[in-house]
């Protein structure tokens, strides 16, 4: 299956971390955006832009791994658009006064605590799409 990740950049190192994972057990990430340095010209940010929304266009599953940058909730609403496979991770959880009411839409997959449960609920969809 087909992978992306939309977070921040003080997330970097754990969504590489992520990536690292998922791509050991045969997954493909779309795009691994954690290997840019930040944009600092509207060339660089169109070009990036139209790669990660090509990427979610692309996923099977998308992870939003909180919290997020910028760009992560733009992401997100395009993965709901495409009707993907939505997991929303946090470590310690969100209250509904940090959450947006997308988190809470048809089809999002809340995930909370060590990225072990994250892995844990990945593999059920994986369970899932091989029937």
């Amino acid at each position: 299956m087909k992978y992306y990740i939309a977070s921040g950049f003080k997330n970097k190192t754990s969504v590489q971390a992520v990536s690292q994972f998922l791509s050991s057990r045969g997954h493909v990430n779309t795009y691994d955006w954690t290997l840019n340095e930040r944009a600092d010209t509207v060339e660089q940010l169109g070009r990036i832009g139209t790669l990660e929304k090509q990427a979610v266009a692309d996923c099977d599953f998308f992870i939003l791994y909180l919290p997020g940058g910028k760009g992560s909730h733009v992401e997100l609403g395009l993965a709901l658009a495409y009707d993907k496979k939505v997991f929303i991770y946090s470590e310690k959880g969100f209250s509904p006064e940090e959450a947006s009411s997308f988190y809470f839409v048809e089809g999002v997959h809340h995930v909370f605590g060590d990225l072990e449960k994250l892995f844990s609920e990945i593999h059920l969809v994986e369970e899932t799409k091989s029937r």
